[in-house]
């Protein structure tokens, strides 16, 4: 890896020549963007033992640095999720492009025809940590939209992730494409990131993908927009009128099928009525795989479960670990919602449409979900092919941020001559 002395030249360079290749990409065909995502999986399953390799040092790298087993999770490839990577830039290649779509049009008394079409943002800047699988996701997304891309991966996951650029390069290169449409930043100098932030005059939004520490550092310190989520803390309300047996699998669905992700579930709340009704069957189901349930109460009478401490409930652990709370009904569980969570994800397991429809309407998480499990959360479980992120703010983008969700607008306004009274 080469050393840069100076961090900030090297970031306006990157900058400059993202404005640049932006330029172009804005009035880039639909199928030149799809050969460029199509050349790039073909290369990545191509190169797979190469990624696979890195990937290993990249690991060895990770466990020196001390990082948690759900981030050395989450940095991992094996065949399966390289696999995985491939099927991802195919499955965003084969989307309809948004770039010039219609979303809106109408005819004025003044003659004026109007349209409200899909624009490219411009430059975005990524930064992650640890999953060197958006350094793809985050590449395919922003080139189906039109836009360059900054990618400022995560120091553990450098070598994987440049293998996979390079991958992507290769993509764009053969479908006759600017080069600079997809960067990597090509160090591992926190400076770097810094310096993206305060950017404006060449990244146009910043999407920071990773844990509490770093998007909350872009949040306070970013001069460039943001696309952001802080934490995951996704909820899952198990109603009195809830189907014990969906009730079982989703619950253990949404606690351990992948603890480390930002769709896992952080809390279970159980009415009253379904305790009293069927035990605590949720709990010893989790107690049993082997999730430590930390709780209070009635519920401390399931063995194998732990006190809770007071900042468990609001806690993203991203472990084999959850939260548990006995409520009494929609309500309650509502308002441990509102005080507790983090806007992301929350699900409520029930047969009653009026309840169902109550939770619905009385929080305003970016994802709700009825008799589901939250590891859905997922742009490419919401037909996305992919996603840069899961955006929990309430403006522009919300929820899986997609390609569609990295385009702007911009008005198409046609006359005949027509002139103002």
């Amino acid at each position: 890896m080469k050393d840069f002395e100076d961090i900030d030249a090297l970031m306006a360079d990157i900058g400059a020549r993202a404005r640049a290749a932006a330029a172009e990409l804005a009035y880039t065909s639909a199928e030149r963007k799809h050969a460029a995502l199509i050349g790039a999986a073909d290369e990545v399953w191509r190169r797979r033992d190469e990624i696979i390799d890195a990937n290993a040092e990249d690991l060895v790298y990770g466990e020196e640095k001390g990082i948690s087993p759900a981030m050395m999770d989450r940095l991992m490839l094996d065949e399966a999720r390289i696999r995985g990577i491939r099927d991802g830039l195919r499955a965003v290649a084969e989307q309809k492009d948004p770039v010039g779509a219609v979303i809106a049009e109408w005819d004025m008394p003044s003659g004026l025809h109007i349209q409200r079409v899909r624009t490219p943002l411009g430059v975005i800047g990524v930064i992650y940590e640890s999953r060197p699988n958006v350094t793809a996701d985050a590449g395919a997304l922003c080139l189906k939209a039109g836009n360059a891309v900054i990618l400022r991966g995560g120091s553990e996951s450098f070598l994987s992730s440049t293998i996979i650029h390079d991958c992507l390069v290769t993509g764009l290169k053969q479908a006759g494409l600017p080069a600079d449409a997809i960067q990597l930043v090509p160090t591992r100098d926190r400076e770097a990131v810094s310096a993206m932030l305060k950017a404006v005059e060449y990244i146009d939004v910043i999407v920071p993908r990773g844990g509490k520490g770093l998007v909350g550092l872009v949040q306070r310190e970013a001069r460039v927009p943001v696309f952001a989520h802080l934490e995951g803390i996704c909820h899952v309300y198990a109603d009195r009128d809830a189907d014990l047996e969906k009730a079982r699998r989703v619950v253990l669905n949404a606690k351990t099928r992948r603890t480390g992700i930002c769709g896992a579930a952080e809390c279970l709340l159980i009415d009253w009525q379904f305790h009293t009704k069927h035990g605590a069957v949720l709990v010893e189901d989790l107690v049993k795989a082997g999730v430590e349930v930390r709780t209070e109460g009635e519920l401390l009478k399931v063995p194998g479960t732990v006190k809770a401490a007071p900042d468990d409930f609001g806690r993203e652990f991203l472990d084999m670990i959850i939260a548990a709370k006995l409520v009494d009904g929609v309500d309650e569980a509502v308002a441990h919602i509102r005080r507790y969570g983090s806007n992301h994800t929350e699900s409520i397991l029930t047969e009653n449409d009026a309840t169902a429809a109550r939770f619905f309407e009385r929080l305003d998480s970016a994802i709700l979900m009825r008799n589901a499990s939250t590891q859905f959360a997922d742009g490419g479980e919401f037909g996305m092919g992919a996603e840069i992120g899961i955006a929990t703010g309430k403006l522009h983008a919300r929820g899986p941020v997609g390609a569609e969700q990295l385009t702007s607008f911009k008005y198409l306004v046609t006359g005949d001559g027509t002139c103002r009274k």
